[in-house]
């Protein structure tokens, strides 16, 4: 497999290899049908515990991407619309993949921004910066605002690699639907030197308005990226 998990990341190891193997699996890294290495060669090659290995490979059972045949292995079976930490993440590697993961730049409540769309029913809004790297590459940079009404208190410790997880265990806020406008703007000031993209600069843009599972606008974001590290990927279709 030839990939390390990132000791730092918060999402339990067992997790943070259920997701890879997912956007694996829906980048076409692995094919349907694919039998997978042993158990005990997986977990040497992803450095990890047999015992957690397996408790990843029964997510994707549980998610219908694997077939674990007695006597003869694991398949990889492809699903189309399978639900899972990252659904909403579509950034990936520029050959596909790769696992997510987020640094805390900021947190702080604020007046929301003038030229933000119209989201939630408060003036302010927590905004949360945070550096996004894929498979431990910096790729993107994010400023996300959560409608001040959703939450009373958030601090950089609260906050887990999933923001979308942590609205939802936390806060009972379930994202239920998202939109996404692509285009090009500049780059902010506040961009931490290791994204390696100026200020100033036009860099690939993404502007999204999330809705909870009512279809309310809670939350606004806007997010940088690098195209040398990622790619912005949508799939459709029945699989």
């Amino acid at each position: 497999m030839g990939y390390t998990v990132p000791a730092s990341a918060t999402l339990p190891k067992y997790i943070q290899v259920s997701e890879r193997l997912i956007r694996e699996i829906a980048a076409g890294h692995l094919a349907d049908g694919t039998r997978l290495p042993t158990e005990r060669d997986m977990a040497r090659d992803l450095d990890l515990a047999v015992g957690t290995l397996r408790k990843a490979l029964a997510v994707l059972a549980d998610k219908g991407l694997l077939d674990r045949v007695q006597g003869s292995g694991n398949y990889v079976r492809h699903r189309a619309g399978v639900s899972s930490v990252y659904s909403f993440f579509r950034l990936e590697r520029p050959n596909g993949g790769g696992l997510p993961t987020a640094e805390v730049l900021d947190v702080g409540l604020y007046d929301k921004p003038t030229d933000a769309p119209t989201f939630g029913t408060a003036t302010q809004g927590w905004r949360i910066r945070r550096l996004r790297s894929l498979d431990g590459i910096p790729a993107a940079i994010e400023e996300i605002w959560l409608d001040a009404s959703r939450a009373t208190r958030i601090t950089c410790q609260d906050l887990s690699e999933s923001l979308y997880q942590y609205y939802r265990d936390r806060l009972g806020l379930v994202i239920g639907s998202v939109e996404d406008r692509l285009g090009l703007r500049a780059m902010p000031n506040w961009g931490p030197q290791a994204f390696g993209i100026e200020a100033g600069s036009l860099a690939a843009h993404i502007s999204r308005v999330s809705a909870d599972a009512n279809g309310q606008r809670a939350e606004f974001s806007r997010t940088w990226f690098d195209t040398n590290t990622a790619r912005y990927v949508m799939r459709m279709g029945k699989g």
